[in-house]
């Protein structure tokens, strides 16, 4: 049993892995040396003055800090629930703040303290620290009322913000002990065999309303669009139209010349148009005339040719790549094996097309800075302004508001660069800036476009007994965190993630091959698993075909070591009517995915109309363990899947001499939805520590679709998106 003791002073200044912290007592003398980190300032006679994570007042309501960024996947609510049931808090009397973008007090432990949201590691991150915290919160207050009343801490139990004594019938709410209570010099140990079981929860799996919502719905709630501070300006950037090409000259008469225009500032990849208005600056913007740098290496990028590349390499087996997983001899089995398939999947470039574009405000002042921006990293934040405009970390404060969108995109930091810079052009103005959707298109840093490879050997038995999957693609960790990228020898996670897989292969090479072709390359919704788990899981299917075996058993075949794949695979199938007579016409395809430590099974019901998949009913069911806020759950299922299913059919950026080709949503073909289909989604929770959810219904929605379509039409499918006619 692992016990967790954290000495006073660590407890309360905190750490990436650090977590709740508690103070108590009638004054500021009380609060001694903490008072620094509190979120916001205290008169000196509040009652209760809390830091980190939570704040209670007299009145006994509460206040929780969230660290996690709310762009829509219910954060705000997940986050402040886990602390609010081991400390017993009274939910109706809970207000949800959020955090600062201070990663020392609420960085994310699954990102080494980060402070990020992404990559469905927000609630699988922060979920057992806060749990931990939340007990030691509440033991905290269990001694200090003890103590109070002359009793065994034992005697005292609590129920919704209320301390309860049964023998002698005394109760005291939390806000009226914490006017008196002091905190001790040392905390209460914790460990994990003290948290409360699955069966205890009172707001774990309940379907909580969510905090924001009403926010959103009356017009109040505060996107980074709608910052206004007073005397703030607008700016419009002129980027350049290839990646890493830098302004040369700049004729600015015609735009300083505008009436309402301020100044214009050379930007490290573009220009800056600050005006009294957006409208003003960008039109100001327009009648810039710039000559750019002709040295970057992206200018030569054509996309098309370059996936022919790409699919060369990944067939050609002699070129070893970094080693993402080895298990076994592959090399062995497959000359030895029976028989030998092989298929080489593609995908290409997409964008996160977020409904809020990019924007950040920012105000210098002297050597600090003051940001409010709507990111995924204030981390990447704080790290990129640092780095590029001059600011010393810790005179960088970083306000995170609402997020219009993110998957993956505001995890990127440029804009608040750009800000930055111009904020420090003009000392003392808050300056905000606002991305068009053409500077969003222009400004991409899409999903890696990719070519995968996939050998698998079968024995007489029909059985997987060698296994190789060869990945080309650009990286994103080289470039967003070059150390670990090289510390690792090349492993790049969110590229490679989902390739490796829960099912039994004994054998097994898996291996990225890293392309340099100068265009920079991101984080996107289930980046990797969206891409990896198309080709493994129409590969299966393949396979099964191939030795004459249902697809759904096949799998089970391959799953029996893992019963809670093995369960969310039989649910599915109960769910579509797997191997019932279907509508004529149409066809049920399966496909499966256990990243983020969640396992999902999904059925998707098509037919093929005018050349095209159409696809009528997505069936899902999911075991990521406790499930925070069931509804919320099935949202982001819903959402993922429609996401992954746009993708799927048509979504593509095409780079020609570097430049994106697709300008705005009108050339960026998305599913609209009048051909969505019905998505039904249910949840089997396991008493298991909560994986991801907000990516985890995307990856098998195309390989269950493309599935469907070779049942339908004998094709598989093998390029993402799916051609334009089958």
């Amino acid at each position: 049993m692992e016990t967790k003791t954290l000495s006073r002073r660590a407890f309360l200044v905190g750490s990436g892995a650090a977590t709740l912290g508690v103070v108590m007592g009638g004054g500021a003398a009380s609060r001694g040396d903490t008072a620094w980190l509190l979120p916001g300032a205290h008169a000196a006679n509040a009652p209760f003055s809390p830091i980190a994570w939570v704040n209670l007042a007299a009145d006994n309501t509460a206040v929780i800090y969230s660290p996690a960024s709310e762009m829509g996947q219910g954060t705000m609510t997940s986050i402040p629930v886990i602390i609010a049931e081991e400390m017993d808090l009274d939910w109706s009397k809970v207000r949800v703040e959020q955090a600062p973008g201070d990663p020392k007090r609420f960085g994310n432990p699954g990102f080494g303290g980060a402070m990020v949201t992404g990559s469905s590691r927000t609630v699988k991150g922060y979920y057992e620290t806060l749990r931990l915290a939340g007990l030691q919160g509440k033991l905290v207050l269990v001694q200090a009322a003890a103590a109070k009343w002359g009793v065994p801490a034992s005697e005292v139990r609590t129920e919704r913000s209320t301390l309860i004594h049964p023998a002698s019938g005394r109760r005291m709410t939390y806000g009226e002990l914490a006017q008196s209570a002091q905190a001790p010099a040392e905390l209460p140990k914790v460990d994990k065999g003290m948290l409360k079981p699955m069966s205890a929860f009172t707001l774990i799996g309940k379907d909580l309303p969510r905090v924001e919502v009403p926010a959103k719905s009356n017009g109040t709630a505060q996107f980074g669009i709608d910052v206004r501070l007073p005397g703030m300006l607008w700016a419009a950037i002129l980027h350049a139209p290839v990646q890493g090409e830098k302004p040369l000259t700049v004729s600015d008469a015609e735009a300083l010349a505008v009436p309402g225009v301020k100044k214009v500032v050379r930007l490290p990849h573009g220009v800056g148009v600050v005006a009294d208005s957006f409208f003003t600056a960008r039109k100001a913007r327009d009648l810039l005339k710039v000559t750019w740098s002709t040295e970057s290496k992206a200018r030569s990028y054509d996309s098309e040719a370059a996936l022919k590349q790409f699919v060369a390499r990944a067939e050609r087996l002699d070129d070893a790549g970094a080693v993402w997983h080895k298990q076994g001899d592959a090399a062995q089995k497959l000359a030895g094996a029976t028989r030998v398939l092989r298929a080489t999947y593609t995908s290409e470039h997409v964008a996160q097309t977020t409904l809020e574009p990019m924007n950040c405000t920012a105000r210098a002042d002297g050597d600090k800075i003051e940001i409010w921006v709507p990111s995924q990293s204030p981390s990447g934040v704080i790290g990129v302004v640092s780095a590029g405009a001059g600011f010393k970390p810790e005179n960088i404060k970083v306000n995170i508001t609402l997020l219009g969108g993110g998957y993956g995109r505001r995890a990127e930091a440029d804009y608040s660069l750009e800000a930055a810079l111009l904020a420090k052009a003009m000392p003392g103005v808050p300056i905000q800036v606002i991305w068009t959707r053409e500077d969003d298109f222009l400004r991409s840093r899409p999903r890696p476009m990719t070519a995968q490879h996939l050998v698998a050997g079968i024995d007489a038995q029909g059985r997987i007994v060698g296994w190789r999957h060869r990945l080309v693609s650009e990286s994103i960790t080289a470039r967003t965190a070059p150390a670990i990228y090289e510390k690792t020898g090349g492993k790049d996670s969110p590229v490679m993630e989902g390739s490796d897989c829960v099912y039994q292969i004994t054998d097994q090479l898996i291996e990225h091959c890293r392309e340099q072709r100068g265009v920079d390359v991101s984080f996107w919704r289930a980046v990797g698993a969206g891409y990896t788990k198309f080709a493994i899981e129409t590969m299966i299917d393949e396979i099964a075909a191939s030795v004459g075996k249902d697809p759904l058993q096949y799998r089970l075949d391959m799953t029996a070591h893992a019963p809670r794949a093995q369960a969310v695979l039989r649910e599915v199938a109960a769910m579509a009517g797997w191997g019932k007579p279907v509508k004529p016409g149409r066809a049920l395809g399966l496909a499966f995915s256990d990243t983020w430590s969640s396992f999902i099974a999904l059925v998707a019901e098509v037919s093929v109309e005018n050349g095209r998949p159409a696809v009528h009913h997505l069936w899902a069911a999911v075991d990521c363990g406790h499930a925070i806020s069931p509804a919320n759950i099935k949202a982001q299922i819903e959402g993922a899947a429609i996401f992954g299913l746009s993708a799927a059919l048509g979504e593509r950026l095409v780079y020609k001499g570097g430049q994106v080709q697709q300008q705005n949503l009108h050339m960026y073909p998305l599913l609209r939805a009048n051909l969505a289909p019905v998505v039904e989604v249910k949840l089997t929770p396991t008493d298991n520590p909560p994986g991801g959810i907000g990516e985890v219904g995307l990856p098998p929605v195309a390989p269950a679709v493309a599935n469907a379509v070779a049942k339908l039409t004998g094709k598989r499918l093998r390029n993402l998106p799916f051609p334009q006619t089958i």
